[in-house]
């Protein structure tokens, strides 16, 4: 495998691509609303069925709410967070190579080896490499040539077997 080397930046569109690909392969594809609603229904419980203060009640209600919204606005906050941490907007260094997949930046250096890697889950926009460690990382195809996307997929499951 020829070495190859590109730069991008963690960009606001860069990390919107990688949640929207990447949520559908999670362990959180689909929210879980039993959570909200057994909050939601403890609250209520508890300011009917109780003589005592209802202050518990109110926060139990209040903490279904914030559950619900923090469902609704998984994405958005996920994106506020990544763009806040000291990686938001920074340069990548990548390079992919006979050793593995290194990225760079000027906080935090990652080399995934060949033999590291359990698979890699092609989506239509790019590459989600899992580590045997249980590390996800999404790579977009638009960083990489047709011919090393393929390159790679194969190195994957060569090394896996």
């Amino acid at each position: 495998m020829q070495s190859f080397k590109t730069q991008f930046t963690l960009s606001r569109d860069y990390l919107a691509e990688c949640f929207d690909q990447s949520l559908p392969h999670g362990k959180n594809a689909k929210p879980n609303y039993l959570f909200p609603v057994l909050l939601l229904a403890a609250g209520v419980g508890t300011l009917i069925f109780t003589e005592h203060s209802k202050v518990l009640g109110y926060m139990l209600i209040a903490l279904a709410i914030l559950e619900l919204l923090h469902i609704r606005f998984r994405r958005a906050w996920w994106l506020a967070r990544q763009m806040w941490g000291k990686s938001g907007g920074s340069e990548v260094a990548l390079t992919v190579d006979e050793a593995g997949i290194t990225t760079k930046n000027a906080h935090v250096k990652t080399t995934l080896l060949w033999p590291d890697i359990e698979r890699i889950i092609e989506t239509e926009l790019g590459l989600i490499v899992v580590a045997k460690s249980g590390g996800r990382h999404y790579l977009s195809k638009s960083l990489f040539t047709a011919d090393l996307v393929n390159e790679i997929i194969t190195r994957s499951k060569g090394e896996c077997a």
